[in-house]
């Protein structure tokens, strides 16, 4: 199995990175792992044009790209701020999850097919706000989002959410070991998850630009 951690936190040595350590080392079997940060990667996260430009991916992007391609199980971590990722991995993914790469429209109807199908995920959030009431106060929006309308978009399935606080006022410290259980759980139980085909390679996509010509005819 291939799996691809990504690192969202901004700043170094935090929380969240070492929960992604804890998770890394709990993935059992035949487990191959790219790991990046994108506090590390080179990359422009503005997405200047929308889609009626193409934009070329730097260097980084394209590795991203690559290992998302091969990657069975993709796990994102990163902190909830304001109610969403950071900045730097709502860029990534604006410039990264483009049409005729994670998703292709259909000409005669308003469906479209989902490139990156046949991969799960994890993804792993540390916030300051209790779960239960990111839930049942707030409605889950960032998961719904994430769910529905980005990584379920694109065809990551099955799709797991770890919701971990409160980290403010020592909560972090008082429930570090429990945290490290649900991620291990998590890490231990990816190689069973149950993941479609996938649809094609990342040689076989269309490019970019063809998308865009695409959706102007």
């Amino acid at each position: 199995m291939n799996v691809l951690i990504i690192d969202g936190h901004p700043d170094e040595g935090r929380l969240l990175s070492h929960l992604l350590d804890h998770y890394e080392g709990a993935l059992t079997g035949a487990v191959a792992v790219t790991r990046f940060a994108v506090r590390d990667l080179s990359f422009d996260p503005v997405l200047h044009r929308g889609y009626s430009a193409d934009q070329p991916w730097e260097p980084d992007i394209e590795r991203v790209a690559e290992a998302i391609d091969a990657c069975d199980h993709l796990v994102v971590g990163f902190p909830l701020w304001w109610g969403a990722e950071p900045a730097a991995l709502k860029g990534l993914m604006d410039r990264l999850l483009l049409p005729g790469f994670s998703f292709r429209y259909h000409r005669e109807d308003v469906f479209w097919d989902r490139l990156l199908a046949g991969r799960s995920a994890d993804v792993i959030i540390t916030m300051d706000t209790p779960p239960w009431y990111l839930r049942w106060i707030y409605g889950d929006p960032v998961i719904r989002r994430l769910k529905h309308q980005v990584l379920g978009f694109c065809g990551f399935k099955p799709l797991r959410f770890l919701k971990l606080g409160v980290t403010r006022r020592g909560g972090a410290a008082r429930q570090l070991d429990a945290w490290r259980r649900e991620v291990a759980r998590a890490a231990i139980s990816a190689g069973g998850l149950k993941r479609g085909s996938k649809r094609i390679t990342l040689t076989g996509r269309q490019h970019f630009a063809d998308a865009i010509r695409e959706r102007q005819s």
